[in-house]
């Protein structure tokens, strides 16, 4: 019995954790809500008068609108008076009033509607702009970690989202809320005891729409979520066309893509269908009330007619029945337009969730407050036992300690996963040591600041990277006051001088983008001028020309070894054959320096480097 009862507790306790945990979460969703709905708001009042003209123009265009049933309600009992009675001057007077109130409402609703979509564009601009900036503070783990595709995804579809949202679903809303007010307080003065069937139906309708609510909100979260990873596995096939063919990988691919499609499909299947079901159910609730107030009304216009002692709560004219059903259809129709919508605001919600998120990671550490300028820098670097890794839980160097002094140039090499890039994130400061620390010039890394850091290097990576515009604007990217002459002097020193030459535009020959329309060598070829534009004090060369052929590269090493002369030089090779001539080669085997020495000590020595140099030339 006491082991029953104790296993009873549990269950009850495990029910008021899961009911705690619920009542946590809502409480969570909630306030992300608001902070959503907070922050939407202050890139609205950025532009204060803009939205204070378009509220006056909200709202007078619902209030002449209002004045419609009223008027048309005056005319109608003008009209039933009966033969012989008829006052047409005052049908003609309020005929003409309500006319000439829609066409002004109509002309004040085409402004409002033009200014919002304006304030939209303005917003979503300003959004833009700030989310690309803050693309460009982030860390380079976070671009590690993220796929670019999913990051485009944010500044396109959700930023869109949000602008379809703000141009039209807000401006509904507000203009919904005006006109509920208002029917309403019509009504009031139309016949108080209609206003009962609401008390029924408008309940209903509320309480429909907050229930759904709740439940399609994740449906949207989700379908942006699978957007966006599509859009990642797109960009990262596509850009990998050539390997994927290479190993005729296409129908792979595509299946693949197929199931992120349909997975895609099905998350948008589902936020839409429930979305949608919310309209028309409360459209059907709205039309079931108009249904009753007209029957209610006729009853009591019928009995207004024919009981002299009736109460005065139930008296109603015929003017005042379709006045009133009038008002109750604007009463009711901005709550359907509203459940309508409520689709379109998950969504938006949900995009604009996922922007704020964006917005708030973290950017790089900040400098510290006293970091000093790097100036004239000489290149002496050192690494002081150093360790770092990428997660806490896997180390990739330990008690590193390296010293390369001004000019040198110092060759990295090992087996791939050694830590032989990391070296360089770190050098960069792209990551910050877990120990240890990391000098250049007795400046220790964390106190310089990383503009100052940065600018003391140049790098040559694998990946080339080139962007839209011409071979001149791409090889001064890194020195944009840079003259002509010394353009062409860094092009003949890379050996492409002649190449572009050779084009019909030659300098000016625009590149498409990331220069698809070139080789792979020459891409690699200017981006070898563009380093040695720099007049920076210390060079990084991470398998730069992997991508040339051998005579080409040997060329490029004379050059090379003439123009980083004096100045500190790391390179991490595969190729053994381009390091031979370095001062010091750093032989790195999971995150240690196992060697080190230049290649004839290498050699002699006999041990891992003399190793994976005979394996390469046997």
């Amino acid at each position: 019995m006491n082991n029953m009862r104790v296993g009873g507790g549990g269950g009850g306790m495990g029910n008021s954790r899961s009911l705690n945990n619920t009542v946590k979460d809502q409480k969570q969703s909630r306030a992300t809500k608001r902070r959503v709905l907070l922050r939407m708001g202050k890139y609205l009042f950025k532009h204060p008068a803009t939205v204070i003209l378009a509220f006056l123009l909200m709202l007078g265009s619902n209030l002449l609108a209002l004045a419609g049933p009223k008027l048309s309600g005056i005319a109608i009992d003008a009209l039933a008076a009966g033969p012989g009675n008829v006052n047409f001057d005052t049908v003609y007077l309020y005929s003409a009033l309500l006319v000439a109130f829609y066409v002004l409402s109509a002309l004040m609703s085409y402004i409002l509607a033009v200014m919002m979509v304006r304030l939209g564009q303005k917003i979503i601009y300003t959004m833009r702009r700030e989310v690309f900036e803050h693309l460009t503070t982030l860390p380079v783990g976070y671009f590690d970690t993220n796929a670019t595709g999913d990051i485009i995804s944010h500044i396109s579809y959700d930023i869109d989202t949000l602008n379809a949202s703000l141009s039209h679903d807000l401006l509904q809303i507000c203009a919904s809320i005006v006109t509920v007010v208002g029917a309403l307080a019509m009504m009031v003065t139309i016949s108080p005891i209609l206003l009962l069937v609401f008390a029924i139906t408008v309940p209903a309708s509320l309480l429909f729409t907050r229930y759904k609510t709740k439940r399609v909100r994740p449906l949207f979260k989700n379908r942006s979520m699978k957007l966006g990873a599509l859009n990642g596995y797109a960009e990262e096939m596509l850009s990998g066309q050539k390997t994927v063919r290479a190993y005729s990988r296409e129908a792979v691919i595509v299946d693949r893509f197929d199931r992120r499609n349909d997975e895609a499909v099905e998350a948008y299947y589902k936020a839409d269908y429930y979305g949608a079901i919310i309209g028309p159910s409360v459209n059907f609730i709205n039309n079931a009330s108009i249904a009753m107030i007209t029957v209610f009304g006729g009853i009591l216009f019928m009995l207004s007619n024919t009981v002299p002692t009736l109460s005065p709560i139930f008296v109603i004219s015929l003017g005042g029945v379709s006045s009133f059903v009038q008002y109750s259809r604007k009463f009711a129709g901005p709550i359907n337009e509203l459940a309508n919508i409520m689709s379109e605001l998950q969504s938006a919600m949900a995009a604009a969730e996922r922007v704020f998120r964006l917005m708030d990671e973290a950017p790089e550490t900040a400098d510290a407050p006293k970091a000093t300028m790097l100036e004239g820098v000489e290149g002496d670097v050192i690494f002081d036992h150093v360790r770092f890794g990428y997660v806490p839980e896997k180390t990739i160097l330990h008690d590193l300690s390296v010293h390369a002094h001004p000019g040198q140039t110092v060759a990295i090499v090992g087996p791939t996963g050694a830590g032989k890039t990391t070296i360089i994130n770190l050098l960069m400061r792209f990551y910050d040591v877990n120990d240890g620390c990391i000098y250049v010039d007795g400046t220790e890394l964390r106190s310089a600041t990383r503009t100052s850091l940065r600018r003391s290097f140049t790098m040559v990576l694998q990946e080339t990277w080139l962007f839209h515009g011409t071979i001149f604007e791409n090889i001064t990217y890194g020195k944009e006051n840079a003259t002509m002459d010394e353009v062409i002097a860094a092009a003949k020193a890379a050996r492409i001088h002649d190449y572009i030459e050779s084009l019909p535009q030659g300098y000016d020959t625009v590149l498409s983008d990331d220069g698809v329309n070139i080789s792979k060598g020459q891409k690699q070829l200017i981006t070898i001028a563009r380093a040695m534009l720099s007049d920076s004090s210390m060079l990084i060369l991470d398998e730069a020309t992997s991508n040339v052929d051998s005579r080409t590269e040997q060329q490029i090493q004379e050059a090379m070894h003439t123009l980083m002369r004096g100045r500190t030089c790391f390179v991490i090779a595969h190729r053994l054959s381009t390091i031979q001539n370095a001062d010091v080669i750093l032989v790195i085997k999971d995150g240690r320096v196992i060697e080190s020495g230049n290649h004839d000590a290498l050699m002699r020595a006999g041990g891992f480097y003399a190793g994976l140099y005979n394996s390469q030339f046997a």
